[in-house]
């Protein structure tokens, strides 16, 4: 099949480009011209990767996709992609790492608000006037008591 493509190649570059006269008056011309064609068919026996019709399995695991001009004229694009996917799924699971790290310090930060009002309840009950009076009552060895008498100011003069 490729040979038949060459074929055709050589038959459509050996046909003339130009119409040349008939005499030989213009030699450079025709030197030119042959040196063109010349140059046509050198290039055109380059032969490129013919990229596979069929896309399977196998041409993806053996490379052969990433060799196809498609692929290699837009890498840049596929690398920038790739880079954000990564990007994405880092941020998101650093945002989910936050938000596991906000959910327990709030957890705490309410624990210690419990533990802060209950200690201030208790605190409060046991400074009472009534709740001293009674601790001093049950403990016969304290010289405190309560006043018999009210309390009065003394003026003292400058």
């Amino acid at each position: 099949m490729e040979e038949e493509q060459k074929n055709e190649v050589e038959l459509t570059i050996d046909k003339p480009l130009v119409e040349e006269p008939a005499t030989d008056e213009n030699p450079e011309a025709k030197e030119t011209l042959k040196e063109t064609i010349q140059k046509i068919k050198e290039s055109a026996r380059e032969e490129d990767p013919k990229p596979s019709s069929q896309l399977n399995l196998r041409t993806i695991l053996g490379g052969d996709l990433l060799t196809t001009e498609m692929v290699r004229s837009q890498i840049w694009l596929f690398i920038l992609v790739v880079g954000f996917a990564i990007a994405y799924v880092a941020f998101r699971y650093q945002c989910q790492q936050d938000m596991l790290t906000i959910d327990r310090l709030e957890n705490e930060l309410r624990d210690a608000k419990y533990r802060a009002l209950s200690s201030s309840s208790m605190l409060t009950e046991k400074c009472r006037e009534s709740h001293v009076l009674e601790v001093l009552k049950q403990n016969r060895d304290s010289l405190l008591h309560q006043a018999d008498q009210p309390p009065y100011i003394i003026e003292i003069e400058n």
